[in-house]
């Protein structure tokens, strides 16, 4: 298994999607840490510079996946030829039958062939935060692929802020008179993003009067922000007019890295204890945590399984 995992690896790292489509089935198995376990360790040999993860949320309807196809296109113009971008949607599933219409996908439009872009679809898996329980791992491996990985959550609401927790820089995307410059007064979504994206201001007057009800809210909010006390950007799009996608892209490219991926990694495994063993997995967590070591989240992992046993 660790030679087969190896050649997937190297003909990933050579470009090719079919190879690295079959490492991100390895790990969203059920059964998936044996499999982690050597994928990572794998990689961390390779002493690769990891891409920048960038989170784009907001209400369903807002124009994500439109969005995200433009930003395709003009990281495709202005992006050198070894530059590649992955995306990762998140679609909701039935609470019914579980299943889930991977629909994200039609709306992104990309280039037939075009190795420099790979799109990753999930299901949800009813998991509340707007992601998908294995997309934390899918993550960690496309860090190691590509320069910026996007990830498009469900459509949120006012208190699914998980992208936030993954992302080295999230965008809460908005529809002009929307009424959501008042969620920003409430706690939980207003803790999302760095920047906003007014999307679909194919009326100018309309976008101008939601562009400026947003900034004064957020204005008024200012001190309550993490951000020294300045209001995050906001910047105007449109899709069917192309409007703002190449200042939005340009952006983009001044994002850099958290390099806080020992914060990310003891929230994800907090998260993780918490969905398989509730607040009596919490209270054994806490002294392993406590220990600061240098652990992976396989290690983490396989250590508090241990402590668990005793």
């Amino acid at each position: 298994m660790n030679d087969s995992i190896e050649i997937l690896i190297n003909e990933a790292l050579e470009g090719e999607k079919y190879p690295l489509a079959k490492l991100i089935s390895l790990l969203e198995k059920q059964d998936s840490v044996s499999n982690r376990k050597i994928i990572f360790n794998t990689l961390e040999k390779n002493n690769i510079q990891k891409g920048i993860t960038i989170g784009i949320t907001g209400s369903p309807g807002a124009g994500k996946s439109s969005l995200i196809g433009e930003i395709c296109k003009e990281f495709l113009i202005s992006y050198p030829h070894n530059s590649r971008l992955a995306i990762v949607a998140i679609d909701p599933s039935s609470t019914i039958t579980g299943g889930s219409i991977l629909g994200d996908r039609t709306r992104v439009t990309i280039p037939v062939r075009e190795n420099r872009i790979f799109f990753r679809s999930q299901a949800s898996q009813l998991e509340l935060g707007g992601m998908n329980p294995y997309t934390y791992h899918v993550i960690r491996l496309l860090r190691y692929f590509f320069q910026y990985i996007i990830i498009e959550t469900v459509g949120i609401g006012q208190n699914e802020i998980e992208v936030a927790s993954i992302a080295d820089f999230s965008f809460l995307v908005l529809q002009p008179l929307g009424g959501d410059h008042i969620q920003f007064m409430k706690s939980g979504i207003m803790e999302v993003p760095n920047a906003f994206i007014i999307n679909k201001c194919d009326e100018e007057e309309l976008a101008n009067l939601s562009y400026h009800t947003l900034q004064t809210s957020l204005e008024f909010l200012k001190d309550t922000l993490e951000q020294n006390s300045t209001t995050p950007p906001i910047f105007k799009t449109s899709v069917t007019k192309n409007i703002g996608i190449k200042e939005l892209m340009k952006y983009i490219s001044t994002i850099a890295k958290k390099n806080d991926e020992e914060k990310e990694l003891i929230h994800q495994i907090i998260k993780w204890v918490k969905t398989e063993y509730g607040n009596y997995g919490l209270r054994k967590l806490t002294p392993l945590l406590q220990k600061k070591l240098n652990y992976s989240f396989e290690q983490l992992e396989e250590e508090f399984n241990r402590i668990v046993r005793i």
